[in-house]
């Protein structure tokens, strides 16, 4: 027994020994495999020589052009339509005949009216020599009068609505629709044409309201489109919205010239560029490169191989760029990557 009891107290010991072999060879192999940084090993970053330059401090928004007016123009009476005098794409002058409706009927009355008012002249020339002659009663005098003149209210009625029946174009302007043929029936409210007029333009931006007091009623801007992007055209700003849209903007709607040369379309693209005019020289630093430590901005210089964190001063921020106005001087050698397990003090490598 005593034999046995030995037996099995070695071949436990044998697989505690074992158990922590393996332990201790577990921990080795996992510490091994742990990246252990070495703080003397250089870092590898990015870097950026301070210049003084001249500070850009312009903002660009982007806009749509829009025609100065559109309308559809449709008939202010009933009829066929005759002919449609113009087709898609022709320009059209103000008063220009753009349609022309059926009014046969309308003659017809017409005529029918001018009889009856040279029967009534005839009456009235009748009646007044009779009634100075007392031959008859004054009443029948007037109620020629009064029959006249229904007749002639009546006539002029007829005339306006034949003149109606011929559709002119309101305003100089491209015909950009044609949603109706000849031989279909017009009536008030249904569109025939669409005309639009590009001559004038107007360019809408949406400004953030920060930079809203930048725009002025009234004053002149540099405007330019997608597809002319050299030319520059003046745009007069003629609204400043008063309610923000969907995305906490407010609309600034500019007018704008569509010379000849450009023909600038409806739904083109275009741009409206803001400078200070100050012409400023200065120091911009990528924002990135900024680091902020109880609310100071900081940032990591080069010196003597080594990143060494140092205290600036921001006046703004420009787009993705801040302008310094302390801190650095022109030839500081700033840090712009590479900041990973990068603090002050440790050895740093440029990269190429």
């Amino acid at each position: 027994m005593k034999l046995k009891r030995i037996i099995w107290i070695t071949i436990g010991v044998a697989l505690v020994a074992a158990m922590i072999l393996k332990l201790k060879s577990n921990k080795d192999t996992t510490q091994e495999m742990v990246y252990h940084y070495d703080k003397e090993k250089p870092i590898m970053v990015g870097v950026d020589t301070i210049r003084i330059i001249s500070i850009d401090d312009s903002n660009v928004y982007t806009g749509t052009f829009e025609p100065n007016k559109e309308t559809k123009i449709s008939s202010e009476v009933q009829g066929k339509i005759n002919s449609i005098l113009v087709d898609l794409g022709n320009y059209v002058s103000k008063g220009q005949p753009l349609i022309q409706l059926d009014n046969s009927l309308l003659k017809l009355q017409l005529q029918s009216v001018e009889v009856q008012i040279e029967g009534l002249e005839d009456d009235v020339k009748r009646f007044t020599i009779l009634t100075r002659a007392d031959a008859v009663q004054g009443v029948q005098l007037e109620k020629a009068m009064l029959g006249l003149k229904s007749a002639k209210v009546q006539k002029a009625t007829l005339i306006e609505q034949i003149s109606k029946t011929t559709i002119r174009a309101p305003f100089n302007g491209v015909v950009t629709a044609k949603l109706n043929e000849e031989g279909a029936f017009a009536a008030p409210g249904i569109p025939l044409l669409q005309i639009t007029d590009i001559s004038n333009l107007r360019f809408t931006v949406n400004v953030p309201e920060n930079d809203l007091n930048k725009f002025q009623s009234g004053r002149n801007y540099s405007v330019s489109a997608d597809v002319f992007p050299g030319t520059e055209l003046s745009g007069r700003v003629a609204m400043i919205g008063s309610k923000a849209n969907i995305g906490n903007s407010f609309p600034v709607q500019l007018r704008v010239a569509n010379t000849k040369n450009l023909s600038i379309k409806s739904g083109m693209f275009g741009k409206v560029k803001l400078t200070s005019g100050k012409g400023e020289k200065g120091i911009l630093i990528p924002s990135s490169a900024i680091m902020e430590s109880g609310g100071k901005p900081q940032v990591y210089l080069v010196k003597d191989g080594k990143a060494m964190i140092h205290d600036v001063t921001i006046s703004r921020n420009l787009g993705n760029q801040s302008v310094v106005s302390g801190g650095l001087q022109e030839g500081d050698v700033i840090i712009t990557s590479g900041f990973i397990n990068l603090s002050s003090g440790m050895n740093v490598s440029i990269e190429n």
